[in-house]
């Protein structure tokens, strides 16, 4: 079985122990992931099966969106419910307040991730070594913020939509939109609600056709089906194609991706995918 398919992780389990379900009840073969979700989080998972999984490089996912509530006044080491250690009565702000705050962050924004992230450091998520008490730094980094707004606010929650580049954390987001207010703050929920062209709906799974959701530029090469079809050496002239660059190929069963070298010459990057 091949197939890509857009999934709601629900909270309070790894994407990997809602992979090792989703694998038990529709009895999958080889599959697997993009785009890890934390334990503490909800929302869209892209889950791919077979020769799918070779596929989460090429889809579209330059951007994402979120929705969050931050919980005024919690302070968290994990910047979440997860680990609260204390919470303070704050005073209330004034709607507009909250709504300048959130849109004063638009654009690029420096953080830290939280140590409950995850992050990969040295091939273990961050917050496995957080919970194991492993001692680690995390570097400053950039995320690029495209859009904001505030959905309602009900002291002391927050509740606020964004639209985020990949790498994004919308904790450590939380966690500014609080510091520029003057308090602490914890996010209380969080959940994926887009990735890419891809939206999450309610449902725990549903089936995608990839090629409405590959982010690459399309080449017609329907006179050398047999070549590909047989994996031969192409070398293709006058398609004015730049060279080093990953172009999608599509004929009637099935689809390839491909780069050509300086000299013409086409590598394939995957060959012979199966059409759903």
């Amino acid at each position: 079985m091949n197939a890509l398919f857009a999934t709601h992780k629900p909270a309070g389990m790894s994407s990997n122990a809602f992979l090792t379900r989703l694998k038990r009840k529709y009895k999958f073969g080889k599959c697997g992931y993009s785009g890890t979700l934390d334990p503490f989080a909800s929302g869209l998972l892209l889950v791919g099966v077979g020769a799918y999984t070779r596929l989460f490089d090429y889809l579209d996912k330059s951007t994402k969106s979120y929705e969050a509530t931050l919980w005024l006044g919690a302070k968290s080491e994990s910047l979440d419910i997860e680990q609260i250690e204390s919470v303070e009565c704050v005073r209330e702000f004034e709607r507009g307040r909250v709504e300048e705050v959130l849109e004063s962050f638009v654009g690029q924004v420096k953080h830290t991730s939280p140590r409950f992230s995850a992050k990969h450091i040295n091939g273990k998520r961050a917050y496995e070594l957080a919970r194991e008490g492993v001692e680690f730094a995390l570097k400053e980094c950039e995320m690029q913020i495209f859009e904001i707004g505030l959905l309602s606010y009900n002291h002391p929650f927050v509740s606020f939509r964004v639209k985020v580049s990949e790498g994004a954390y919308i904790r450590s987001l939380g966690e500014l939109v609080a510091q520029k207010l003057g308090v602490n703050g914890a996010l209380s929920a969080l959940r994926r609600v887009s990735e890419g062209s891809v939206c999450v709906g309610r449902e725990e799974i549903r089936e995608l056709d990839p090629l409405s959701h590959i982010a690459l530029p399309r080449v017609e090469l329907g006179e050398l089906y047999q070549e590909f079809y047989d994996g031969k050496k192409i070398t293709l002239k006058n398609q004015k194609l730049r060279v080093n660059t990953p172009y999608l190929v599509i004929f009637e069963e099935f689809f390839s991706i491909i780069e050509l070298n300086e000299n013409g010459e086409v590598k394939y990057r995957l060959n012979r995918i199966p059409k759903c």
